[in-house]
């Protein structure tokens, strides 16, 4: 990219408003090289990093950069063996702290997918312990702590050891001899600890004279009894600095090893940090992301200048590259071509360098090769050259490199000498340039032009709105309208005599007056489609608040109906759960009496699984009985077959009770229920007598002897019967009970429980080969 085009179109200043938003000096490094890139994959990746760390700001989120500096010339005195100062040792322990931050922070962040981010985090080395050795040596204030080594503990020791010695022995002085001081305290010259003296008492002292006072009343004096412990100080202070020395170059060694992961980091928090501060211009700018592409496609909606503060902007629709591949702006000057000019440019720049756009989103910006631009007065007077020299300097130049990969912005093209020359040669370099394929935007003044888009395929004309009424300029961008001249109304507006405007009108030719009518139809034209867009698109945004209220409302009605529904089974199964428990106390009381019953045992087993069985499935909404049937009212007569709807089974009545009450069978039970819990299937039907079958089941699943031992008494017993019931239904003729000796309380109760039992013939204890008395072995009826 051309650097004039840079300067022309003022991309400094977006530069320094993208600088202001670093963070870093790396984020600002990068910025200030920031160029506009050529390569579509390039521009769409650098789109891509944008995108992704607006998303985070949009969400107020702040990347953690502070103590972020630029170590690298620290990095490369240290390589070749340089000591660093504690300062630099403490930049790069911050650093290294604040890369470790920035990896946690985007770690941490809860987004579904952040690739380039999280590629970038994972590029980032901790390098916690080189911090802490850095730390460890090295305070917060730059200072080399007493703890970086044994030996510099050793040395400060005694340097306060001499410290104090000295200044008791001048604190005695102060105290003993005081009137022969001008003040008494204790003061350093030279490095040295000393005395304030008057001039007279110089002998009296003794010592080294270090300083003076300007009236030379006061002599700064080291007396001979701190001599030698000054000098001891000043050992130790040496000893101290050599330390320190030694201590530094370790550091900056150890950090020397480091240096591949340091620059590593480094490139990846600049990067970070620069992509940040493109996201933040752009949420500054309300900008969006474009959609890239090489096919010299560009659309904008509701564009603006980036450069215009947003309360005087005015925003416009822009689109070329698709039907048409030049636009021609036409109108009077001070009407806002030139801005739309440069808005267009700086755009396509501001889009190629990574940055978002200052339009509405779902605009698409093109990648140019180049990106020309003749615009505004360069007359050149050290070059002696005349404003139209200048220009057709500019356009030469940029004619000799165009192509279709190029971008070329013309402002008043053709201006600064003869209108009829100008206006053909500017329709000459139009059609030149046209005709190369390259995407042209030129602005003119020129009447002729204003056909131009009407007799060329691929040019469509454009003018900037003016309003006759306020004689100001609206700064609209009217799209497939020419603009036309003004004068007129602009006169007779200022108060212009009515005569001469006539007059004028009649100097115009028949031509020019068409062209004039044609364009103001044009300009009606287009206020009316805009007009009836406005509302067309009014009308489908109501359109859409409705389907989404509607299918609000409707998500609430199926979560209310579903709420319905899981009472209503709630309920349901309350009613069922009691009539399970009646059904229960029922089997309890024939089982009671079920030993002057000579029904066989594993029908009551069978009876009490039907009742098990007898809840319907809840969620199918078909199977829940209909309460118009239960509360059929029909008489019912002995021997009619009904339902009986609490436990959904068939059965027979057997008598009726009362008006509300019958006595019925159901299965092998009989039970007195209310007559609203039947329901008639048929009349009176043949009695059947059938013979009782006893039901022998599969055995493969239950053993031929129970093992209660170390069960609880009351367990074991309970267990015990369930087993008895079981074996019965498999058809069993033995079974052998296992409670083994132990107190014989289990055993006791196994063995009386047989013996109640009417179904069991006999009980007696195992053999030698079956247990012995640990086993009872029973035998079945």
């Amino acid at each position: 990219m051309n650097e004039r085009i840079l300067r022309v179109l003022e991309f400094k200043k977006i530069i320094e408003q993208l600088n202001s938003q670093a963070a870093t000096s790396l984020g600002k490094n990068l910025v200030d090289q920031l160029k506009p890139s050529t390569e579509l994959d390039e521009v769409v990746q650098l789109q891509e990093e944008t995108d992704e760390a607006a998303h985070i700001v949009r969400l107020n989120k702040v990347v953690p950069l502070g103590g972020i500096t630029d170590i690298r010339e620290s990095l490369k005195r240290c390589a070749i063996g340089g000591i660093l100062s504690t300062e630099e040792c403490l930049d790069v322990a911050n650093t290294v702290y604040g890369g470790r931050q920035v990896k946690l922070f985007i770690e941490s962040l809860e987004e579904e997918s952040l690739p380039i981010l999280e590629e970038l985090a994972d590029r980032i080395t901790p390098l916690r312990e080189l911090e802490q050795h850095i730390k460890s040596c090295i305070d917060d204030h730059g200072h080399v702590l007493d703890n970086a080594s044994a030996k510099l503990r050793g040395i400060r020791s005694s340097i306060r050891t001499f410290e104090n010695r000295i200044r008791e022995k001048l604190e005695s002085y102060t105290r003993n001899n005081s009137n022969m001081l001008s003040d008494a305290i204790i003061t350093i010259r030279n490095d040295r600890y000393v005395l304030p003296v008057k001039q007279e008492h110089r002998g009296s002292i003794g010592g080294i004279v270090h300083d003076q006072s300007s009236s030379g009343q006061t002599l700064f004096m080291e007396p001979k009894a701190v001599v030698d412990l000054n000098n001891q100080l000043h050992e130790a202070i040496n000893k101290e600095q050599i330390e320190i020395e030694r201590i530094l170059k370790e550091l900056s060694g150890h950090i020397s090893s480091f240096e591949h992961d340091l620059h590593e980091n480094i490139d990846v928090l600049a990067k970070i940090d620069f992509m940040f501060a493109r996201a933040k211009l752009g949420q500054q700018m309300k900008a969006a992301k474009p959609i890239i592409n090489d096919n010299g496609y560009i659309k904008m909606l509701q564009a603006r200048h980036p450069l215009i503060p947003m309360d005087e902007v005015v925003a416009n629709d822009v689109e070329i590259g698709g039907d048409y591949t030049s636009i021609v702006i036409t109108g009077p000057n001070t009407g806002g071509k030139t801005v739309t000019l440069k808005m267009i440019g700086l755009c396509t720049l501001m889009a190629q360098s990574g940055l978002q756009v200052p339009a509405l989103d779902g605009c698409e910006m093109a990648v140019f090769r180049e990106v020309f631009a003749d615009i505004g007065d360069e007359q050149s007077i050290e070059q002696n050259l005349s404003t139209f020299s200048s220009h057709m300097t500019n356009i030469v130049d940029i004619i000799k490199k165009v192509d279709h990969d190029s971008l070329v912005l013309f402002d008043e093209l053709g201006s600064g000498t003869d209108p009829q020359e100008g206006a053909a040669l500017a329709m000459s370099i139009l059609d030149d340039v046209v005709s190369r394929d390259a995407r042209v935007i030129a602005t003119t003044h020129y009447p002729e032009l204003k056909a131009y888009g009407y007799n060329r395929e691929n040019v469509v004309n454009a003018s900037v709105e003016f309003n006759v009424e306020t004689l100001q300029p609206t700064y609209r961008l009217l799209i497939g309208v020419p603009g036309r001249s003004n004068a007129f109304e602009i006169s007779k507006r200022l108060g212009l005599d009515h005569h001469i405007i006539e007059r004028a009108k009649g100097f115009v030719g028949v031509d020019t007056k068409s062209v004039e009518t044609m364009i103001a139809s044009l300009e009606k034209s287009q206020l009316d489609a805009e007009k009836d867009y406005e509302e067309a698109h009014e009308v489908l945004l109501e359109s859409e608040r409705l389907r989404d209220e509607i299918s609000k409302e409707w998500k609430q009605f199926e979560l209310k109906r579903e709420a319905l529904y899981k009472k209503a089974e709630e309920k349901a199964e309350k009613a069922l759960t009691k009539a399970r428990e009646e059904a229960e106390f029922i089997v309890n009381e024939i089982r009671q009496m079920k030993s002057t019953v000579t029904l066989k045992e594993h029908e009551w087993i069978e009876a009490k699984k039907m009742l098990e069985e007898a809840q319907p499935n809840l969620s199918n909404k078909q199977n829940k009985p209909s309460s118009k049937k239960s509360a059929d009212k029909q008489d019912l007569k002995p021997g009619d077959e009904i339902k009986l709807l609490t436990v959904n089974q068939k059965g027979e009545v057997l008598e009726k009770v009362n008006d509300k009450e019958y006595m019925v069978q159901v299965g092998i039970m009989k039970v007195k229920v209310k007559r609203s819990d039947l329901q008639l299937l048929g009349k009176q039907k043949q009695e059947i007598h059938q013979a009782v079958a006893t039901i022998r089941g599969s055995n493969n699943h239950v053993k031929s002897e129970l093992d209660l031992r170390g069960e609880r008494y009351e367990d074991a017993l309970q267990r015990l019967e369930k087993y008895i019931d079981d074996v019965l239904l498999a058809g069993y003729s033995k079974a052998s009970i296992i409670h083994g000796k132990g107190t014989g309380a289990l055993r006791k109760g196994v063995q009386e429980y047989v013996k109640r039992h009417p179904h069991i013939a006999s009980a007696r204890a195992g053999e030698g080969s079956e247990g012995g008395s640990g086993v009872t072995v029973i035998e079945f009826r």
